[in-house]
């Protein structure tokens, strides 16, 4: 601290020298008519160039703006921009999140099994009511008497909620047996499909009849619902 001090005070006592110097340096120049070169051209601080650089580059308040940030985050400037605030929700999601879920009530179920690829089912379900519903999430699965729901692959989530207008379908994959040797098969007869909500909850449950001869294993899984097979039965 003294160190500092004393560096402080030597600053100080060469910039009053200095002062004094163009002070007296601009009297000479007054008493001889001349104008000083650089006692009126003072450059600003580099404090303020960085303020004013800061405001050039700030976007303009009717400009679109990506939301990259987490909700409630803040520009890198860290200028407290209310509108890095906004949830990343896209609006074709924040209209989806209004609309019904597909239900037993006001939807069918069916199940059917595929050529390709093998140990594969496809689950398809129907809009059979008046109004748009919305295919949420995943199905949920349960075989027969099983106390646990079907593994679900996460890898198979969709970039948006497959809405569907009256007479429109949408479609989740099911997949039966792992690799050969890593599961016990199971034969099941019947499968239990839960329907659900926005919120991952269930809105009811339709029992259907399983093919012939469908083994399950613990390594199976089913997918979110897709817009078109394709989708459905890539995984």
């Amino acid at each position: 601290m003294r160190i500092n001090r004393i560096r402080t005070t030597a600053v100080a006592v060469t910039a009053l020298a200095a002062a004094l110097s163009l002070t007296a340096c601009g009297g000479e120049d007054k008493a001889m008519g001349t104008k000083s070169a650089g006692a009126t051209e003072t450059a600003a601080p580099a404090a303020s160039d960085t303020g004013d650089t800061a405001q050039q580059d700030a976007p303009e308040a009717g400009a679109p703006e990506t939301q990259t940030v987490p909700v409630g985050g803040k520009h890198a400037g860290g200028n407290g921009d209310s509108r890095a605030k906004k949830p990343e929700t896209a609006p074709n999601a924040e209209a989806a999140a209004s609309i019904p879920a597909c239900t037993p009530q006001n939807s069918t179920v069916k199940v059917s099994s595929v050529s390709r690829p093998i140990n594969h089912l496809l689950l398809t379900v129907t809009n059979t009511g008046s109004k748009d519903c919305a295919a949420y999430h995943a199905p949920f699965l349960r075989f027969d008497d099983a106390q646990a729901v079907y593994p679900i692959l996460d890898d198979s989530k969709p970039q948006a909620v497959v809405v569907l207008s009256p007479g429109e379908k949408a479609y989740a994959g099911i997949g039966l047996l792992g690799q050969p040797g890593e599961g016990e098969p199971v034969k099941s007869d019947n499968l239990g499909v839960i329907m659900v909500d926005k919120n991952n909850k269930s809105k009811g449950e339709a029992t259907l009849k399983l093919p012939a001869e469908t083994y399950t294993d613990s390594l199976g899984f089913v997918t979110y619902w897709q817009s078109d097979v394709e989708t459905a039965l890539m995984f």
